[in-house]
């Protein structure tokens, strides 16, 4: 059961909200997968998605990567969910980090915005992240964060009409639930 820590009302009546939970307990239409661009889905979230959800993600990503290539920050890859409780799995791929020097703040806002087009063209109206990039990709949580939430922010502010309404942060970890609780503070 996802705790409940912050929430942001946006004037169009999408709502982003902050909870401490476990992302594959969600009961959303999608959930975002933080994934390579092999989509080989081994550690981290993306392995505990295929745990909790069966093996059958694995191998639709595979077939996936075969028809389309590598997913990449801007071209995120859609599958079904499994026997987990959401509709979809949108595999958003993040930027591992190097040194702040190689675009990764730009990469990883990309892979955020693309992740959310793409729940808007699907028709999708709940939506849940995780934190993208902050796990093993080790990309800075704080920066990370203030990216996360501004990229919902833009998107909801350029989409008031998109079906997309309900946008969660789902986050395991307490240290980065208490970095994202200060981001949703700083609004």
């Amino acid at each position: 059961m996802s705790t409940l820590i912050s929430q942001l009302p946006f004037p169009s009546g999408q709502t982003l909200t902050l909870y401490q939970g476990d992302l594959t307990e969600e009961t959303v239409d999608a959930i975002v997968n933080a994934a390579n661009d092999g989509l080989v889905h081994g550690g981290g979230l993306a392995g505990a998605i295929v745990r909790r959800g069966g093996q059958s993600i694995q191998l639709e990503s595979l077939q996936w990567v075969r028809e389309h290539g590598a997913a990449g920050h801007d071209k995120p890859a859609l599958t079904h969910a499994g026997t987990l409780p959401c509709k979809a799995i949108i595999h958003a791929v993040g930027p591992t980090w190097a040194d702040g020097m190689h675009h990764e703040d730009e990469k990883l806002r990309t892979a955020y915005t693309a992740a959310l087009r793409l729940a808007h063209e699907q028709g999708f109206t709940s939506l849940a992240f995780p934190s993208i990039s902050t796990g093993i990709f080790g990309f800075p949580v704080e920066r990370g964060a203030a990216i996360a939430v501004k990229a919902v922010e833009d998107f909801c502010a350029a989409h008031p009409n998109s079906p997309v309404r309900d946008l969660r942060f789902i986050l395991i970890d307490a240290q980065t639930v208490d970095v994202f609780k200060r981001e949703f503070a700083k609004r």
